[in-house]
């Protein structure tokens, strides 16, 4: 059975009201959990970018769920620091944290101040980075220098028995393809489903035949049709562009100025929007039957009690079963 987890954004929302609504989920059916891990907002009007690492030490003592993070090492994290901070929530919450890596987007990255590479560039980083990681968690010393990182005479003294699952962050054929050749799983974000069926087939072309599928998910939902638009607009419009336009944008100011030009009718392959509940569960069936098995819910608006009661009630009960406990 698929798996309906909550996607808490820290672009949003203070850490201390994330915690109070990962744990408002889970008394409303949510059964998993995941966040973004940003330095900036994307607009100065979302006001908040909480540090996801010290929160998800929370985050999965205040629930029972398992919790995940989409992060990009390399240029504003150490891969040896991103280690050992995974290695020490996977040795405190066994099995219960996972990560999703990505080449990163210029928004957070610039805060070095170092060049933002091609896109080339930050997958050879990526993966350089991910080789790193795993090699740290498996108990060894590692020294090397490249032209993104050095690494010198490094060892975890502190690991988990097992290491966290690392997933792939994708938005195109291309890096899914080549994701698949070394993640544990993909993650991507929901757009129409036959673009979602080419990511998959991508993905499993170039080595992850098998391997576990879990896509973000943005919604909006309010008693009217309207309502829901409206709280789209005013949220949630940054991304409905390309994504080599999104990881190339350096400031909230200048990922502003793009919302400007935004339509509302422009919203509907970023984010679902309705007020019919059951235009949402069939919405997200068409997920699970692509092959996603953890979908995680994210409101666009800032009206999240709401949506955790209403989406509890109705829609939950469609895709999943009941939680335990």
């Amino acid at each position: 059975m698929t798996t309906v987890g909550f996607h808490a954004s820290h672009e949003q929302f203070t850490p201390a009201e994330l915690l109070r609504l990962v744990r408002l989920a889970e008394q409303a059916g949510f059964r998993a959990g995941m966040c973004s891990d940003h330095f900036n907002p994307w607009t100065p009007g979302q006001g908040q970018s909480g540090f996801a690492w010290a929160w998800l030490g929370a985050a999965l003592q205040a629930t029972g769920w398992t919790h995940g993070v989409v992060t990009a090492p390399g240029q504003r994290y150490h891969p040896a620091i991103v280690a050992q901070a995974f290695g020490t929530l996977s040795q405190m919450f066994p099995g219960r944290f996972w990560c999703a890596l990505g080449t990163g987007q210029y928004l957070n990255e610039h805060i070095t101040g170092e060049r933002w590479p091609t896109k080339g560039e930050r997958r050879e980083r990526l993966k350089l980075a991910v080789d790193v990681m795993r090699a740290l968690w498996a108990g060894e010393e590692v020294s090397l220098r490249s032209p993104w990182f050095v690494v010198e005479e490094a060892r975890l003294y502190t690991r988990p028995e097992a290491p966290p699952q690392v997933f792939g962050a994708a938005l195109t054929e291309e890096t899914a393809r080549w994701v698949g050749s070394w993640a544990d799983g993909l993650i991507t974000v929901q757009t129409e489903p036959a673009r979602l069926r080419q990511l998959v087939t991508a993905f499993r072309e170039g080595g992850g035949d098998g391997k576990p599928l879990r896509l973000q998910v943005h919604v909006a939902y309010a008693p009217t049709g309207s309502e829901a638009r409206h709280a789209a607009m005013e949220h949630w419009r940054t991304n409905v562009y390309a994504s080599d336009l999104i990881t190339s944008i350096k400031t909230p100011q200048q990922f502003e100025v793009l919302a400007s030009k935004v339509r509302p009718e422009d919203l509907d392959a970023s984010v679902r929007i309705s007020s019919d509940l059951q235009q949402h569960v069939a919405w997200l069936q068409e997920y699970v039957e692509l092959g996603f098995d953890h979908l995680y819910l994210h409101e666009a608006g800032l009206q999240q009690e709401r949506f955790l009661e209403a989406f509890g009630q109705h829609v939950l009960p469609a895709l999943s079963p009941p939680a335990r406990g």
